[in-house]
């Protein structure tokens, strides 16, 4: 039976030995076409070569993306933070200049008060200056609890062991009365908010 030249030529390897020459395992009369032939890996290689070029490609692409969104999003935080930033300073400024205000509205109902006596009185000059004075000492008591409200009270100083910290001695006198070194009398009252002094006692002490 004759074989087809289509046919792929089949070796056995029973005809060939360790001794048979190179050139002989092969005939050169065998042709190799598209039918027999087998295609060398280079070819997948190159294949596999391009799609790994293509990965990154891409790779990179969302990397990049994801960078640009990470970067507005930083942007925007430090928007938001410079932002509330601005927002804490003006509310501490605002705090600070308008801090007083509660006191100089309660001073303010003291200072009316004094006013309204002082218009009685200049009304009917002839009203006597006991009612006068009966005015002006309510409104001196008022203007002591407001200050009192706001942590503001006086300091005493009379029959207290003289303090250089609360008291200031404008001078010194010998008495009998007090013992030494002992404040006898308070020319000018002193006050301290909460445990700070905001003026001392001016005071005559005892030697």
């Amino acid at each position: 039976m004759t074989k087809s030249n289509n046919e792929t030529p089949e070796y056995n390897s029973d005809e060939f030995s360790a001794s048979t020459p190179f050139e002989n395992v092969f005939d050169a009369d065998k042709t190799v076409n598209a039918d027999n032939f087998i295609p060398s890996s280079e070819g997948n290689h190159e294949s596999a070569t391009a799609d790994s070029l293509e990965a990154p490609d891409s790779i990179i692409q969302t990397l990049t993306a994801q960078l640009a969104d990470a970067e507005k999003r930083v942007l925007l935080a430090h928007a938001d933070l410079e932002n509330f930033r601005r927002r804490m300073r003006r509310d501490m400024e605002d705090q600070m200049r308008y801090a007083s205000l509660g006191l100089i509205s309660e001073v303010l109902e003291a200072v009316d008060n004094l006013n309204r006596a002082l218009d009685a009185h200049d009304k009917d000059p002839h009203s006597t200056s006991a009612t006068l004075a009966e005015g002006v000492k309510l409104v001196s008591q008022q203007i002591a609890n407001t200050l009192a409200n706001h942590g503001a009270t006086k300091i005493e100083a009379v029959g207290q062991p003289f303090d250089p910290n609360r008291h200031q001695a404008l001078t010194m006198q010998p008495s009998e009365e007090h013992a030494p070194n002992t404040v006898m009398m308070d020319l000018r009252p002193g006050f301290q908010l909460h445990d700070r002094v905001i003026r001392p006692s001016q005071v005559v002490v005892s030697k």
